[in-house]
């Protein structure tokens, strides 16, 4: 082998790595995207757009939100999977993201095809019930799960956390009970003020108007810690060690993201979503701002999927084709 073509061979990896550094060292270099795979209005929607505005003038390029809704947050999520691993394209996801792989035969692997930033919320559920319903605290619920036939205690489900949640707190309380589905709480919610159903784990945001209008009470909510908007009512880790159930957001973008535009979109989320005015809004909704690195951010998605995934096959259910 020639003395120049040794050198050309032993040139090239460098020349390689410095072209990506100077890809990422030029980022960005237009606008900066985040797909929301959900509809418009919620948490995970309203987070993408409180965070844009001021991510955008802290690097210097638009910073637009785009909904990608459908199959669960599948369809929009596949858009991120599948674009360039270089900066410009990114998802805010929930909870649903690591739950999905129990439901659904994914186009795209949750973990491998993604490069995980940043938690930015969590948000809490309650398990309530109409106030006619007997238990009012979670020992009274299950003293009176154990009581009944098995399969006396129906709870109203939506699919996702809210579905799995309950299945959950059934597993570690020894307790039976039977799922009944429903598409969304605004339909579950009549059936559970009017004791057609007996229990729901429902979102704090979605479940508060009803427990302050006095047709649904609340036993407990699923946070580490009580929730602001209710702080009379107990944890269910309180009752239960361990207990814990939330939905959440993340910001998240394609696999190999270059490190230093890794590093510079972890900065530039953490300040945005941590602004006082940011962590105000969230706290009407009911939600806690938190932050997360990376590979704290990475852990926690793999401890999510194990979880749900357990649930999940304790519920029978069995992946089915998105969409």
């Amino acid at each position: 082998m020639t003395t120049t073509r040794r050198a050309t061979l032993l040139a090239a990896p460098a020349l390689v790595l410095g072209s990506r550094l100077a890809r990422a060292q030029a980022w960005p270099s237009r606008p900066v995207r985040i797909v929301v795979p959900y509809t418009p209005g919620g948490v995970s929607d309203i987070t993408a757009r409180l965070i844009a505005e001021p991510m955008a003038a802290a690097m210097g390029v638009a910073v637009p939100v785009e909904n990608r809704a459908g199959a669960d947050g599948v369809i929009g999520t596949e858009v991120v999977a599948r674009a360039p691993a270089d900066g410009h394209t990114l998802a805010l996801v929930s909870v649903g993201h690591p739950v999905n792989a129990a439901f659904y035969r994914l186009p795209y692997d949750t973990m491998r095809d993604f490069t995980f930033i940043s938690l930015t919320t969590k948000t809490p559920l309650v398990l309530c019930a109409a106030r006619s319903f007997g238990p009012s605290t979670p020992s009274e619920l299950v003293a009176h799960a154990k009581a009944s036939p098995a399969g006396h205690v129906t709870f109203a489900g939506t699919g996702g956390v809210v579905r799995l949640a309950p299945v959950l707190f059934a597993q570690q309380t020894g307790i039976e009970m039977t799922y009944v589905p429903y598409r969304g709480s605004t339909q579950a919610h009549p059936d559970l003020i009017a004791g057609r159903v007996d229990i729901m784990f429902d979102t704090v945001p979605a479940a508060l108007p009803h427990i302050q209008a006095g047709t649904l009470k609340a036993l407990a909510t699923t946070g580490a810690t009580r929730a602001p908007q209710l702080p009379d009512v107990p944890t269910l880790g309180e009752s239960v060690a361990g207990f814990e159930a939330s939905t959440w957001g993340m910001v998240m973008g394609p696999a190999n993201l270059p490190v230093p535009v890794l590093d510079r979109l972890h900065r530039e989320i953490t300040a945005a979503v941590l602004r006082p005015d940011v962590v105000a809004r969230h706290r009407q909704l009911g939600a806690e701002v938190v932050t997360s690195n990376p590979d704290e951010t990475r852990g926690f998605v793999q401890a999510e999927m194990e979880k749900w995934g357990a649930a999940a096959r304790a519920a029978g259910v069995r992946p089915q084709n998105a969409g």
